[in-house]
C-alpha cells in the first residue's frame, strides 16, 4: 500500500526565544490518520531535504511538525519563511543499528539496556549518531562510558 501524498505550504515558527521550530499542520489528522495522537510520517521540503518525524498535537489547535536546525540549514530558511511540505503516512518500523561495540557493552549493562530500549527512536536514534560521530577512538571511547553512565541514571541523550 502506498501512503497517499499530502502537500501544503507553511511558515516555519519559532519556539518561544529558542533557536527551535515547527510547523502547524493545516488538516485534521483525525480525520486523514483516524487518530488525535501522534502520527508518524515522511517529509519532503522544498522538495530537497527529507525528514522523518511526527505530527504531534502539543496543545494547540492543530497538530505540529518539528523542523530541526539542519533542515533549516540545508533550504537557507528561517523563522517566518515558508516552505513547501509534502509528507506521507511513515509506515515503516523506526530501527536503530547499534554497532557491535556499543551492543556488547549494552549487553554487560542489563539495567542500561532496559532502559535505552525503552527509550524513543529518537532518543535511541541520537545517542548512537553521537557516539559514532566521534573522530578519535579516545573520544569514542570516552562517549560509550559517558553514554551507559547516562543510561544507568535513566536520562535520556539531552539531560545532564
Amino acid at each position: 500500500m502506498n501512503p497517499k501524498k499530502i502537500s501544503f505550504v507553511a511558515t516555519i515558527i519559532q519556539v518561544q526565544r529558542m533557536n527551535a521550530a515547527y510547523i502547524e499542520f493545516p488538516f485534521s489528522v483525525e480525520e486523514l490518520f483516524g487518530t488525535r495522537g501522534q502520527v508518524k510520517v515522511k517529509a519532503l521540503f522544498d522538495g530537497k531535504a527529507e525528514y522523518r518525524g511526527s505530527l504531534a498535537n502539543m496543545g494547540r489547535n492543530c497538530h505540529t511538525l518539528g523542523l530541526t536546525q539542519e533542515i533549516r540549514n540545508k533550504l537557507q530558511k528561517t523563522f517566518g519563511d515558508t516552505i513547501e511540505v509534502d509528507l506521507v503516512h511513515d509506515l515503516e518500523i523506526r530501527e536503530v543499528t547499534i554497532p557491535d561495540d556499543i551492543q556488547s557493552v549494552l549487553s554487560e549493562n542489563q539495567e542500561a539496556l532496559a532502559f535505552f530500549e525503552k527509550l524513543s527512536y529518537t532518543h535511541r536514534k541520537e545517542y548512537i549518531n553521537w557516539i559514532c560521530s566521534a573522530k578519535k577512538d579516545e573520544t569514542r571511547v570516552n562517549r560509550v562510558v559517558s553514554f551507559i553512565d547516562k543510561l544507568q541514571q535513566k536520562k535520556k541523550p539531552d539531560q545532564k
